[in-house]
């Protein structure tokens, strides 16, 4: 380490102080930060050999300040929905190019079925796998299940094994709305 012209804090020693030791106790301007003392190498050891950072505490105090957890007792503000003044943040302050953020707030309308039953994510993601809108019922379902199963099925597609991908995700999201609550 450099000095910087420092002499070590400890009355009689000329050598460089280039090691930092806290503050006297009152030593602080009033505000900033403490102004360290600057001590050489011997100086610093025997210092730092007979510092107690418990001197002057009771037992009690002591084992407070032991305890595994010290210092986490203040608790953090909770990041949950459904609290209140559960409004969205203002995207507008924020950079969000991935929109990692604003995903979470984005609200889907519940019902967007004529028939008023709800659709889950999965649901949304399942028709566009399979390319229908929201308001298809099981017939729609069934016949464009058929359709894309004919088209990406290597026995009815000429041997054409490229789009076996494919068909496993039309295979799952008709698996997947077969047994959803809104095409029950």
């Amino acid at each position: 380490m450099e000095a910087n012209g420092r002499l070590c804090a400890e009355p009689g020693c000329d050598a460089a102080g280039e090691f930092r030791a806290p503050p006297l106790e009152g030593a602080g301007d009033g505000g900033g930060p403490p102004n360290f003392r600057w001590m050489c190498l011997e100086h610093v050891r025997a210092f730092n050999s007979r510092y107690n950072f418990f001197d002057g505490m009771t037992a009690d105090e002591i084992h407070h300040a032991q305890r595994p957890l010290a210092g986490w007792e203040r608790e953090t503000r909770a990041f949950a929905r459904g609290g209140a003044g559960d409004q969205p943040p203002r995207w507008a302050d924020f950079s969000d190019p991935l929109d990692a953020l604003a995903a979470r707030y984005r609200r889907e309308p519940a019902t967007d079925r004529p028939d008023g039953k709800p659709l889950s994510g999965q649901d949304r993601e399942s028709l566009r796998v399979l390319g229908l809108a929201a308001d298809a019922d099981r017939t729609a379902l069934r016949k464009r299940y058929s359709e894309l199963v004919r088209r990406y099925h290597p026995d009815r597609n000429g041997g054409d094994r490229g789009h076996e991908a494919q068909l496993q995700k039309v295979i799952a999201a008709y698996q997947q709305l077969r047994g959803a609550p809104a095409f029950a």
